[in-house]
């Protein structure tokens, strides 16, 4: 809608032909939407509407016979009108871009450089699209607003996929072997493939069980947990902690001084780091000098050094994260008296 002006699609009797093509309907204009067809059916986007009837011209992509006769195919075309997939994605007006730059015959980096745009990231555009040749605007962003809807159908909710993967991890297949031999087995079905990461998902996770979970017992190392194989620091649980549900309520409230928030903070390349104490009342900082390392014992010994400077009345507890530089917490709390408390995992207190 416009104002409040609306636009019908009248179709004339008899359509005229011109050069083995028809022309498209002529669209009258109307002051009131009495009679109008997406009115009719409820819909709130009549901008997107007749912006979809607008088109039909330029190439006839919404002709005729492909058009929607029910409010459910209406809106499930027009869904991506109204699509906006966000700043760092491309917009429609950036393959509009893409699909004229091509025309020109302009290089993937000269449109990349016009978009404010990676060079890979048009390739990547232009090739899942058909190529050079083939790209158009519309097909391309329709595809990705297709591929963007979420909840998407789980993989192995594909019957025939779910049935082979279960044949074969009976027979003692491994996950990686079903992902390598379904290509070579169904050469000519897209719908047969997966990878190996989501057959092990789909056993180990909860929730996303398209396979049984008893076929755990079917893979070679007969685990009933996975064993996470993430390169890096493996934290695990630190001992004797007390956990931030059983700090004293007067802390959560903020009335009495005394009570800190602490935090490690690394610099660049992780080359420096400091301790970072906030008194929580009065939001008063105290920084700890860390110049060596952050190895558990250094960061107690320079703690115990930073709390001592400070009166006993101002220094009733501490909280921290479940960061390892804390793994000597006890040693702390038993040289200076003061209790330390931790948050749950990913939580901030």
């Amino acid at each position: 809608m416009i104002g409040s002006t609306c636009y019908q699609q009248v179709e004339p009797p008899v359509a005229p032909i011109r050069n083995g093509r028809a022309i498209p309907h002529t669209v009258k204009r109307r002051d009131d939407h009495d009679h109008c067809r997406s009115c009719a059916w409820g819909v709130d986007t009549h901008r997107d509407v007749h912006v979809a009837a607008a088109l039909d011209p330029l190439g006839g992509v919404l002709g005729s016979e492909s058009f929607p006769t029910d409010v459910a195919g209406y809106q499930a075309l027009l869904g991506w009108l109204a699509w906006y997939p966000g700043i760092r994605r491309l917009s429609f007006e950036d393959r509009e871009q893409i699909a004229l730059g091509l025309a020109r015959r302009e290089s993937l980096r000269t449109i990349a450089q016009r978009l404010g745009r990676s060079t890979s990231t048009i390739s990547r555009e232009v090739k899942a699209n058909g190529g050079r040749r083939i790209y158009r605007a519309f097909s391309a962003h329709n595809r990705a607003y297709r591929l963007a809807r979420r909840p998407k159908a789980p993989k192995l909710d594909h019957q025939p996929l779910a049935e082979v993967g279960t044949e074969w991890l009976e027979a003692w297949c491994s996950p990686e072997e079903i992902a390598n031999r379904l290509p070579i087995e169904f050469a000519h079905d897209p719908m047969m493939r997966v990878s190996h990461e989501t057959v092990y998902q789909s056993i180990y996770v909860p929730g996303r069980g398209e396979l049984r979970r008893e076929l755990a017992r079917c893979l070679r190392s007969s685990r009933a947990q996975r064993k996470p194989r993430v390169p890096g620091e493996r934290r695990g649980r630190m001992g004797d902690m007390v956990m931030i549900s059983e700090r004293p309520g007067e802390v959560a409230d903020r009335a009495v001084p005394g009570h800190w928030e602490g935090d490690l903070v690394i610099g660049k390349m992780g080359r420096s780091q400091v301790g970072t104490l906030v008194e929580r009342s009065t939001g008063y900082l105290v920084l700890v000098h860390l110049p060596g390392s952050r190895d558990a014992p250094v960061v107690a010994e320079a703690m115990r050094k930073t709390v001592r400077r400070l009166p006993r009345e101002l220094m009733r507890s501490i909280t921290w994260d479940q960061g390892r530089e804390m793994a000597a917490h006890g040693t702390f709390t038993v040289a200076t008296g003061v209790q330390v408390y931790f948050c749950d995992p990913h939580s901030p207190w």
